[in-house]
Order: C-alpha cells, then sequence, then structure tokens
C-alpha cells in the first residue's frame, strides 16, 4: 500500500508540473525565467546570398513571431492561415526587423539561418519569449535560380502540420500530429523560374517541438543544389 502511495505522489507531482508548465506556455511563453538562451543551431545571416546545404535543405529563412492557433486538422490549419486571421502573409515580403500587428499584438519579423537541416521553432520562440504550443508560425525566403528549373518538387517536413507556397501558389499541405520526416510531404512537379522565386509556409505547432524543413528535389529525386537563398528582391 505505501508503495501504490508513493507511486501515486509521483504521478500527481509530475501531473502538476506538467500542467504548470502548460499553463505559462499558453501564457504566451513569458514566465522571464521560462525562457531560454538562443538556440545555438540559429543565426542571423551575415552574407547577402548562401546555397542550400550539401543535401539540398534550405537554411535561411525570415520567421514572423508566434500567432495563436489551436487545432491541427485540416479544417482547424485552414481557418488558422485564412486571410482575415493573417492579413497579407500571402503576399509580403518582409524585412529583419519588420513588424506587422496581429489579433492586436506587434509581431516581428526575424532573420534566421539554421546550422541543421531544420528550423527549430521551438528555440526561436522561447529565446524571444514566445509562445512555443497552440501557435502559428510563418517563414518565407526568396531562391535565386540562375536559369528556368522545369519539373522540380518541393519537399518538405514539419512538426506539426504545415501548408506550403511557391511564387504564391499553394503546392503542398500535411495535417495533423507529426514529427518532421525528411520529404515527408512532396509537392506535384513544377517550375521555378528563372531569377527569385518566392517559397513560404505556415506551420502550426499544438505542443511540445516545432520545427521544419524544406528542399526541392529534380526529376530523379536528387536534391536540387543550383540556386542562391536570400531574403529581399522577391517577386510574386
Amino acid at each position: 500500500m505505501r508503495q501504490h502511495a508513493v507511486s501515486l505522489a509521483i504521478a500527481l507531482a509530475t501531473l502538476a508540473a506538467v500542467l504548470e508548465l502548460a499553463a505559462a506556455d499558453e501564457r504566451g511563453g513569458r514566465a522571464g525565467d521560462d525562457a531560454g538562451p538562443p538556440a545555438s543551431t540559429l543565426n542571423r545571416p551575415t552574407t547577402p546570398a548562401t546555397a542550400p546545404d550539401a543535401e539540398g535543405f534550405i537554411r535561411r529563412w525570415l520567421v514572423l513571431e508566434p500567432i495563436p492557433a489551436v487545432g491541427l486538422t485540416q479544417d482547424a490549419v485552414r481557418t488558422a492561415i485564412k486571410p482575415e486571421s493573417s492579413p497579407n502573409q500571402l503576399t509580403v515580403i518582409p524585412k529583419d526587423g519588420d513588424s506587422v500587428d496581429v489579433e492586436g499584438s506587434r509581431l516581428t519579423w526575424h532573420a534566421e539561418e539554421t546550422t541543421e537541416y531544420n528550423l527549430n521553432l521551438y528555440h526561436f520562440a522561447r529565446s524571444l519569449k514566445r509562445r512555443t504550443s497552440n501557435a502559428l508560425f510563418w517563414a518565407v525566403t526568396v531562391v535565386h535560380c540562375p536559369a528556368e528549373m522545369k519539373d522540380v518538387r518541393l519537399a518538405i517536413g514539419s512538426n506539426a502540420a504545415s501548408v506550403w507556397w511557391v511564387n504564391g501558389r499553394e503546392v503542398i499541405g500535411i495535417y495533423g500530429d507529426r514529427q518532421t520526416v525528411i520529404d515527408d510531404g512532396v509537392s506535384k512537379r513544377l517550375t521555378l523560374r528563372k531569377g527569385p522565386n518566392v517559397v513560404r509556409c505556415a506551420v502550426v505547432n499544438g505542443a511540445g517541438a516545432t520545427d521544419f524543413c524544406a528542399r526541392f528535389l529534380d526529376p530523379s529525386g536528387a536534391p536540387v543544389r543550383g540556386f542562391t537563398v536570400s531574403l529581399g528582391d522577391g517577386a510574386q
């Protein structure tokens, strides 16, 4: 009986701690000491442009501070990203430090470059004392191609749900509570035009870790690397 009582006490204490962490995060992650240091894998870009990594992953993005959003089903995500909820997010090419008003909050765009294949949104948000759970993250980048690239596919992964656009056209969406898996979702064949091509995404997280990754694949399924990435000079 004593052993059962101890086990129950530990379980209740653990549950209380989890609920407290969830409550703190639900308040927007602004509990002061709850915020961690900047992620070691995220840095501010120091050059005008960069190349994808050896596996073709795009590592430079502009990321908007998170917006409250609840639900990972297709209907819930579509509601969160509709124009009334996120005005101009499907057309704007922001600059680092630009701010927008969303649902009564002033949010800022941040230029981020990840040293990994994926961009860790959890660490991004926590370093800014922002919410990480029940959150919508917008991200955008500009891919510059030296020549037209036909029949490529955008291949992505995200934790959790995400929707993706290339040059203003929606090309892929994945939904539900999922982990980031490389090439978890792959678009139909598309054409990257010569010059700038705008890639943007909306990632919705429920709770816990959140991140995303993206690259282009050629018709044979090999990573595309013959382009550069910047955070400006986009065109729709």
